[in-house]
């Protein structure tokens, strides 16, 4: 797959299940020692893929607890080595005296992601897919779930492997009219390479939108709270969490620090953000919280701007000092409509301006619609994949030296440069899938894994 140096694993070992008291407890063995510490530790090595009922006993030969035994053999196991499965029971004495009998045979304790890790260095997943083993445990609403499963199981790595055949076919292509020139192939006439051009920059296009959604699935939609005090910024929070987590008073300036909730939106994980009142002169707590709110702005998805309805409706955002980030979206919420007997939802058709109530609840719903069409996000069925912010990045990286190369050859025919650039945009898609990744990037992807997974 890759020429990545040819690791002599140790043997190593962890709690595959959380810390804490349950009813099963799971210790995972993993490396060439395996099946002489099931020897060591059961008196037997049982068969492959089959459970036995068993004593787990340390070095002593004293018993440490019973259950079930399982052993999977290389290269049929998650990480391709011989794999030793101990379900016990559930309690964390018991589960550390299991771990300290196979590291006193040999084994030492797994880092976090070794066990995945080892099954990406062997060739049994590539590295999508091991991160979508993270994003399923971490999953926050059953559509991410479904999603994530879809990347394990090779959804997304598919997605990109198709991509980049496509680009080789269009690599050889023009690498052979470089090679044989006296064919004198016209490269802005050449139907074929047209076409293929055509192809590649429309799958480009395609698996673009599918990974932004599939990036919202996985991180969820950040959406910032702003505007003046007493406007209703923190009611509006308790209103679409479903619960009261902001105080709620008449005193204005009441919220001082960040507030963080996540709902559900038809799917959309959506973490709300409550930030403090904007407005001048404050006192020295309440600007620390106007400081932390100005913080979050800047890493927005997309900001709801609330005011009071019929309140000075020429002031903008503008007036508040704080303008969003390029393309971040701002809706204007216009709040306290039960004061002023205005209708609910869109203040009109030509604005992204939606008029409620936080105190009675009215045009919620619209408000909770135009934040999901504003992430882009709709039921993908079963096609939908997660996708990680590392593989946003690398996919328009690969989409920017295509388009490169493209401008390239269209201003000049410089069909090197075009072959060139098709190149390093294979080496970007690759990183995603593993194929073209640092040992650094992958330490750093790793670590971010629980142990034992």
């Amino acid at each position: 797959m890759n020429d990545r140096p040819d690791y002599t694993h140790d043997t190593i070992v962890a709690a595959a299940t959380p810390p804490g008291i349950g009813g099963i407890g799971v210790v995972r063995i993993s490396g060439p020692a395996a099946p002489e510490l099931a020897k060591a530790m059961l008196g037997q090595l049982p068969a492959p893929r089959t459970a036995i009922f068993a004593a787990f006993r340390n070095t002593a030969g004293e018993a440490i607890d019973t259950g079930i035994a399982l052993y999977f053999p290389e290269p049929g196991s998650f990480t391709g080595e011989p794999v030793l499965e101990l379900h016990g029971h559930g309690g964390p004495v018991v589960i550390a005296l299991l771990i300290d009998a196979a590291i006193s045979l040999g084994a030492r304790q797994a880092e976090p992601g070794e066990f995945s890790k080892r099954a990406f260095l062997n060739d049994k997943i590539d590295l999508a897919q091991a991160e979508a083993i993270a994003d399923l445990i971490g999953s926050g609403t059953s559509q991410a779930a479904r999603a994530a499963l879809r990347s394990l199981s090779g959804a997304f790595s598919k997605a990109i492997d198709a991509l980049q055949e496509q680009l080789t076919k269009l690599r050889l292509h023009v690498e052979a009219a470089i090679d044989f020139p006296e064919e004198e192939i016209d490269f802005l006439s050449d139907e074929t390479l047209l076409a293929r051009i055509e192809e590649c920059d429309a799958a480009f296009k395609a698996l673009s939108e599918e990974a932004r959604a599939g990036r919202v699935l996985r991180d969820g939609y950040q959406v910032i709270i702003v505007g003046q005090p007493n406007a209703g910024k923190s009611s509006l929070l308790n209103l679409l969490s479903g619960q009261e987590a902001a105080i709620v008073t008449e005193v204005a300036g009441t919220t001082r620090d960040i507030l963080r909730e996540q709902i559900d939106i038809d799917g959309l994980l959506v973490e709300l953000v409550d930030t403090a009142g904007l407005r001048d002169n404050p006192d020295q707590i309440e600007a620390e919280g106007i400081r932390r709110a100005r913080e979050a702005i800047k890493n927005a998805d997309a900001i709801l701007w609330i005011r009071e309805a019929g309140a000075n409706e020429n002031e903008s955002i503008d007036a508040l000092s704080e303008k969003p980030a390029e393309n971040v979206p701002l809706i204007e919420v216009r709040n306290k409509i039960d004061l002023t007997g205005e209708i609910p939802g869109p203040h009109n058709k030509l604005s992204a301006t939606i008029n409620i109530s936080a105190k009675t609840g009215a045009g919620i719903d619209s408000l909770r619609e135009h934040i999901r069409e504003l992430a882009g996000h709709k039921d993908l069925g079963e096609g939908a994949f997660t996708v990680r912010r590392r593989h946003v990045d690398a996919l328009r990286r690969a989409e920017d030296h295509f388009e490169t190369g493209r401008k390239a050859l269209d201003d000049s025919k410089a069909g090197e440069l075009f072959a060139e650039e098709l190149r390093l945009a294979q080496v970007a898609l690759g990183e995603i899938t593993g194929l073209f990744t640092s040992d650094d990037l992958l330490g750093k992807i790793f670590s971010e894994f629980c142990i034992g997974k």
